[in-house]
Order: structure tokens, then sequence, then C-alpha cells
């Protein structure tokens, strides 16, 4: 089954206050969302995914990447992804297409990436809040890009749909200020270097 789109959504927020103080540098929130039929819906119990997840997830994430960097241009610093499941399908069919290198790797690729994707999978009803954990794409033990983007659409996912979001961020969330994964690691006497002492 070919991509079949319903509709693309982007969602842009910027903060320029935040607990009482003005943010310096105001925080840019980008979210690239996209309602596609779920290609598995109906069909039963489907035991390979792999055919789908191959002919859906380049197109898709090329586009979605295409739609966030239109707005962070070579800005971007943290990402992640997410994907919903309507009610009539499986949360492993969420999980399918953004849990998939042929998806993630346009992104990744494109904005030149060291970590991982931080991601979020759920299944649920329309206006379902669609959640995507934002991690610095270069390092991600750097918690000031530890945010996260919070949206809904109030008439996806229907039953036989998959919602799928890409999210960027253009700076850290505002007055970060509990340190990262390294002094933690440093305080409590590990190794920075090897930090899951292997």
């Amino acid at each position: 089954m070919s991509l079949v789109f319903r509709r693309t959504v982007l969602h842009t927020q910027t903060t320029y206050e935040e607990g009482g103080k003005t943010v310096d540098e105001p925080t840019l929130l980008v979210a690239a969302i996209a309602i596609i039929k779920n290609p598995w819906f109906g069909r039963g119990w489907v035991e390979n995914l792999r055919p789908e997840i191959r002919d859906i997830g380049p197109p898709l994430g090329k586009l979605l990447t295409k739609m966030v960097l239109d707005v962070t241009g070579d800005k971007i610093e943290g990402y992640g992804k997410a994907s919903i499941v309507g009610m009539g399908g499986e949360l492993e069919h969420a999980q399918a297409i953004t849990h998939s290198l042929w998806f993630g790797n346009q992104f990744r690729d494109a904005v030149k990436a060291k970590s991982y994707l931080s991601f979020s999978n759920l299944r649920g009803a329309a206006n379902c809040p669609i959640i995507i954990p934002l991690m610095d794409k270069d390092d991600g033990g750097r918690r000031s890009h530890y945010q996260t983007i919070h949206t809904s659409i109030a008439d996806a996912p229907a039953e036989d749909e998959l919602i799928v979001a890409l999210g960027g961020s253009v700076g850290g969330h505002p007055h970060h200020r509990i340190g990262d994964r390294y002094q933690d690691i440093a305080e409590m006497g590990g190794d920075i270097d090897n930090p899951a002492g292997v």
C-alpha cells in the first residue's frame, strides 16, 4: 500500500518568557505532523510489517524533515519523533514507521546528528496528545535540550489512521540550570568517558 495522506500540520512555538523571567534568546520549537492512512488497518494480523515500512518510511521522513528545516534552516539543535495509531490499529503499527531507519535516517542525516532520535509512541483516539520528546542532536547527555513539544489535532487520528511527527528545536529549554549527565557522573565518582561502566 502506498503512502496516503489526509493532512499535514506545522506547529511552531516561540518562548519569550518563562518563570517570570525574560528568555534572552527565545527558544523555537517546531513540529511537522502527518495524518496518514494506516496501511495495516483492517487486514487482521500481519506478520511482516517491513514491506510497508520500506515503502512509506523514506518519503514520509523526507517530507516531514523538509517541513521542519524550512522553518529552522541549519540552526536546529534538538530533535525527536512521535507516532500515534488510531484505536483500530496496534501500537506496533505506530512504532513500525518511527522505529525504522528508513524513516528516521531522513531527519538524522539531514541535520548531521550523532545521537539517536528520542521518541514516543501511543495508541489513542481523536485529540490524543502528540508528545514529541527532544534531545540534543549531537549529545544525548546535554540536558539543556531535553524538552517536549506537546500538541494535539482535534479530529485525528481516526481509527484507521496514523499520526507521525518530527520535532526540532532552536535553543535549549528556557533558563536551564540542572546541569547535565556528565556533572552527575563526575559527582557520583563515575567515569565520564565510560558512563555505563563497561
